[in-house]
């Protein structure tokens, strides 16, 4: 699949998980696939374990991107994730293999307020709206 193929895939899962249809992850995803979560040392691997993964979670969140960016099969994602009143700032990778998605890894930070010490060199920006 050629750069925008590999881009519009992830635009449509993004899209997807924010309207609450999880199906699309099975157009996307590679039947193998694995996703990753370094911060709790979680693999999700397989398309049955990411269905019953998701099929479970409680709430979906709604999805803010903010950026895709990439080349060949090595794109990432930032967005935010809102659970109700729970905020993450997400960094998504994306390994593909013949136009679809075959490994993810997803970085989560809660947000923080930014210390007073360094407002004289820094301009803040608030992706999430918050």
């Amino acid at each position: 699949m050629s750069d925008p193929g590999n881009r519009a895939a992830i635009e449509k899962l993004l899209t997807g998980i924010d309207a609450g249809d999880i199906s699309v992850m099975d157009e996307v995803f590679a039947d193998d696939a694995v996703m990753e979560i370094p911060q709790s040392g979680e693999l999700i691997e397989g398309a049955d374990n990411r269905r019953a993964v998701y099929g479970s979670i409680p709430m979906l969140p709604r999805v803010q991107t903010h950026r895709i960016r990439g080349a060949g099969d090595l794109w990432t994602a930032e967005a935010t994730l809102t659970y109700d009143t729970v905020v993450y700032e997400v960094a998504f990778i994306f390994e593909f293999r013949g136009g679809r998605i075959v490994r993810e890894t997803g970085y989560w930070a809660t947000p923080f307020e930014p210390p007073e010490w360094r407002a004289a060199w820094v301009r803040v920006e608030r992706l999430s709206g918050r």
